[in-house]
């Protein structure tokens, strides 16, 4: 059995082209960048919202999942890689710069803050649940 240094060459040895490199992920985006990602269907990401659970049961984008800030760090670490594909709200934008900050500071390195969050989300009439 080959060791994995010898897997890898193997592998590479059978590229036809450049190895698949992630690409860039800007440090915000907007609801229609979101919405356009996910109409494409590219699930390999997560949103997580910083908001209080109340505000967040009361309604949320749709597939976001609860995150408070002062529990953002102990909840995320061990739960998601650092390399993930992470789309980021709170109650304005300077909350969402600062638990996006947190994220990088961590060593989260794909980290996109969502700009104007829930109420961007909602001017778009892109999908949310919740009980409202």
């Amino acid at each position: 059995m080959a060791n994995v240094s010898e897997q890898i060459d193997a592998v590479k040895s059978n590229l036809t082209g450049p190895a698949p490199t992630l690409t860039e992920l800007p440090p915000q985006a907007s609801p229609q960048d979101l919405q356009a990602r996910l109409n494409w269907g590219e699930p390999a990401l997560t949103i997580i919202d910083v908001r209080d659970r109340t505000a967040y049961n009361q309604e949320r984008i749709q597939g976001a999942i609860s995150m408070p800030r002062a529990e953002l760090l102990p909840m995320i670490q061990g739960s998601l890689e650092s390399t993930r594909d992470i789309y980021i709200y709170g109650d304005n934008d300077d909350d969402t710069a600062a638990a996006a900050e947190q994220l990088r500071q961590a060593g989260f390195t794909r980290v996109v803050e969502l700009k104007d969050g829930l109420a961007g989300w909602q001017a778009i009439s892109a999908p949310t649940e919740g009980n409202a």
